[in-house]
């Protein structure tokens, strides 16, 4: 995606309205555009990664990164790997208990789930807990890209 047909097209609008004036405002608009020139590629890159932070939030198994080759962003959606199964002790014994009471409509959703996956509903809502408990550790804060660049 390419932001600087974007703030060129700002940047026009920005001279067009100028024009009704004298030359000393359509000059002083021109200098305010091109300064402002890398201000909206900025807002417009962090306009994207709220973008992508929302949009992530809605996914279950997936999230939207904001990838910068050059000047350019795009919007990547990278498959969330499986939590590290050692960082929640699976594979060890379970002692750990907890009675949970769930709505009966809540209930048959999990079940149903976890036999999509084909597993246990028990594993189903351990895997379901340590994504969650795996995304909470990684979040960053709501203005913060997320991706690399390559330039």
């Amino acid at each position: 995606m390419q932001l600087e047909t974007h703030i060129e097209a700002i940047q026009q609008e920005l001279a067009t309205a100028s024009a009704l004036g004298d030359e000393r405002t359509a000059e002083a608009a021109r200098r305010l555009s091109d300064a402002l020139g890398s201000s909206l590629h900025l807002h417009l890159l962090d306009l994207l990664a709220e973008v992508a932070l929302e949009l992530s939030g809605q996914l279950e198994t997936a999230r939207v990164e904001v990838r910068l080759a050059g000047r350019d962003p795009e919007l990547v959606v990278v498959a969330d790997e499986r939590p590290d199964t050692d960082q929640f002790g699976f594979g060890e014994e379970t002692t750990g208990r907890i009675t949970l009471r769930l709505p009966e409509s809540l209930k048959s959703g999990v079940e149903a789930a976890a036999t999509r996956e084909g597993v246990s509903t028990n594993a189903w809502l351990v895997r379901a807990i340590a994504r969650v408990l795996d995304q909470q550790s990684t979040k960053r804060s709501r203005h913060r890209m997320q991706g690399y660049a390559q330039g």
